[in-house]
């Protein structure tokens, strides 16, 4: 399980890479845990979270950068 605070270290960049990572993480104990595996639920589980996290920081830095950015009226 990754930490909120060692995302938040994380560039723009890295964190939509770890997103796109975890898609696929997910992607495949979803596919473990329909065969029975039983470990892969759990890391289902911490996956989805994880994810969470990482949408999270991003939906963040979104609405900082929207915010900060200088509004021009006509």
């Amino acid at each position: 399980m990754t930490k909120i605070a060692d995302l938040r270290e994380l560039g723009l960049p890295d964190l939509e890479r770890r997103e796109d990572e975890l898609a696929e993480e997910i992607f495949r104990f979803r596919l473990q845990h329909s065969m029975g595996q039983q470990e892969a639920a759990r890391k289902l589980t911490e996956s989805r979270r994880d994810l969470a996290r990482v949408k999270t920081l991003l939906r963040e830095q979104a609405m900082a950068a929207s915010t900060s950015a200088p509004e021009t009226n006509a």
